[in-house]
């Protein structure tokens, strides 16, 4: 039986593989294949904070797939085979890297500092709303590209004597 093919079987009837946080793991309809179920769980300080949050697990979901999508596209493999229904994506079974991206709505640390040196490093003009999207292809691309030189000493970089550093 081909995966891609839709074959439901209630969740009720599956047999759970893992349960996280924010995902719930399930038997798939086919060897080498799970149901990723996204759950609408919201935790804080290391789960001492717990709530639900409606949606979540369907936006959740949504993200996930336009994410796992882009980066298949452009040639980097995937779990992500496709998206089953609103909070459920079919996935392969894969052994994970254990990597944890968190993204926020504000650059706070040394990210402002550091996509500002990026652009510089480009020697062409970046608009600030293209920034984000260049860097982004910059990190994903399948060539990569040697990292730039620090600019010299005389550089007006960074200006006003800021080091990038917080106080």
């Amino acid at each position: 039986m081909d995966f891609l093919k839709p074959r439901y079987i209630p969740m009720s009837r599956r047999r759970r593989i893992y349960e996280g946080k924010a995902k719930v793991l399930y038997e798939g309809p086919e060897p080498g294949t799970l149901i990723q179920h996204f759950k609408d769980d919201a935790t804080a300080f290391n789960a001492k904070k717990h709530e639900i949050i409606e949606g979540k697990g369907v936006l959740n979901n949504r993200i996930s797939e336009y994410v796992f999508q882009h980066l298949n596209e452009i040639g980097v493999p995937t779990h992500f085979i496709r998206r089953l229904n609103m909070r459920e994506q079919l996935i392969r079974e894969v052994e994970i890297i254990p990597l944890e991206v968190v993204v926020r709505n504000v650059a706070a640390g040394t990210t402002p500092d550091s996509c500002v040196t990026f652009a510089l490093s480009l020697n062409k003009p970046v608009k600030p709303a293209q920034l984000c999207e260049t860097l982004v292809r910059a990190l994903l691309s399948p060539k990569i590209a040697p990292r730039p030189a620090a600019p010299p000493r005389s550089s007006p970089w960074p200006p006003s004597g800021r080091t990038g550093r917080r106080p």
